[in-house]
């Protein structure tokens, strides 16, 4: 990590690098904007911004969780309660028996309330509301080495998926008749989520942390046509907005979630207008 630090000193001579908490902010928001970035393009075009949003929501339930069977990390409790969440979504969206925004409106709200029972029964709730807003400034080493595997993770399986996954979700039929395991892979896209989420909600905060995931990729799709150039857009705005809003929130002493989340939208105006603008033209 030394190495790293010194690297950055050398690329970066400026004022706020000096100290190693925003050095460890800046390698953190390196790692986990690409994710964002990427998994983002499919869950704007498949629709699931809400759904991302309840896993967000639901990691309130997964640290009630770990404080009720006395786990201290609460990244385990929350991946585990993340992880049946997502699944159960899904089964109960496959049933076709609601709509999909009504079962994820259900399961948002019972996961909450859970949550705040379960913590308040324990009389403890305000200690985690640093959850809510996140605090990007606080990651540790440790825990930049666990984004950066899974960082790796999602791209294996990005690369190793993604045309399944496309066709899984965006025509099932054809899927089926391709031999495609379309529950599997909608499965494996809702877990990826799970993990993102999961891993990242400490120090973004899960009321914004869906911002994050939709917003980069909304902007990219204002200007692009294609599935190459959507990724690549879509990952670029997710970096840029996230290194712009960390030094943007060192200098006016900001919330470095929140910040990120503005440049986010600033980008998505001036992307619709352009792309409105090509479409007039």
């Amino acid at each position: 990590m030394d190495i790293i630090y010194r690297v950055i000193e050398l690329i970066l001579p400026f004022s706020w690098i000096q100290f190693n908490f925003m050095k460890n902010a800046l390698i953190a928001i390196i790692l986990i904007a690409p994710l964002f970035g990427l998994v983002g393009t499919m869950i704007v075009n498949n629709k699931m911004s809400f759904f991302s949003d309840a896993l967000g929501h639901s990691a309130l339930t997964g640290i009630a969780i770990g404080v009720l069977l006395g786990i201290n990390n609460y990244m385990l409790s929350m991946l585990f309660f993340a992880v049946l969440f997502a699944l159960g979504i899904a089964s109960v969206i496959n049933s076709k028996i609601s709509s999909p925004d009504t079962v994820i409106g259900v399961f948002s709200s019972a996961g909450v309330a859970l949550g705040i029972v379960i913590l308040s029964v324990k009389g403890g709730i305000s200690r985690y509301s640093n959850y809510l807003v996140g605090d990007i400034l606080s990651i540790t080493k440790k825990e930049i080495l666990i984004l950066g595997v899974v960082l790796i993770i999602v791209t294996v399986l990005w690369v190793l998926c993604f045309n399944k996954l496309i066709l899984a979700s965006l025509n099932s039929d054809l899927a089926l008749s391709k031999r495609v395991n379309v529950k599997l892979y909608k499965n494996i896209f809702v877990l990826i989520i799970a993990l993102i989420v999961t891993v990242s909600i400490k120090w973004v905060g899960m009321l914004i942390i869906n911002s994050l995931l939709v917003i980069p990729a909304a902007s990219a799709k204002n200007i692009t046509s294609d599935m190459r150039s959507y990724h690549i857009f879509s990952i670029m705005f997710s970096v840029i907005s996230g290194i712009s809003g960390l030094i943007l929130s060192y200098y006016i002493g900001t919330s470095a979630g929140a910040t990120i989340v503005l440049v986010s939208s600033v980008i998505f105006f001036v992307t619709f207008f352009i792309g409105k603008s090509k479409n007039i033209a």
